[in-house]
């Protein structure tokens, strides 16, 4: 099993539409792709006025992950409406086999 973990930065101002917008359409894109274990969004806030984001995915293998990403899967993967909350967006996820 391979973890997938991605990271996004908005306004906490933003933060609640942002985590809305995330379970109705990430979430169930990375549910309905075969191979998809399972997924969560993880919220935090910082003392310097920044509310992060991570998803952490599960996926049964690189070839699964690859039909939710494409062949170069380790590039992060974005939607049109991002552009309205992020303040950046990272190139990259990351990957950890689940021992």
């Amino acid at each position: 099993m391979i973890a997938r973990i991605w990271h996004g930065i908005t306004d906490p101002a933003k933060s609640d539409e942002y985590l809305g917008f995330l379970h109705k359409r990430a979430v169930p894109d990375y549910r309905n792709t075969k191979g998809n274990l399972g997924v969560y969004v993880m919220r935090c806030s910082d003392d310097r006025g920044k509310s992060h984001f991570f998803t952490l995915s599960v996926w049964e293998s690189f070839d699964a992950i690859k039909r939710f990403a494409g062949d170069d899967y380790d590039k992060a993967r974005y939607y049109p409406e991002d552009k309205e909350f992020l303040h950046e967006f990272e190139p990259y996820v990351q990957h950890y086999e689940l021992r």
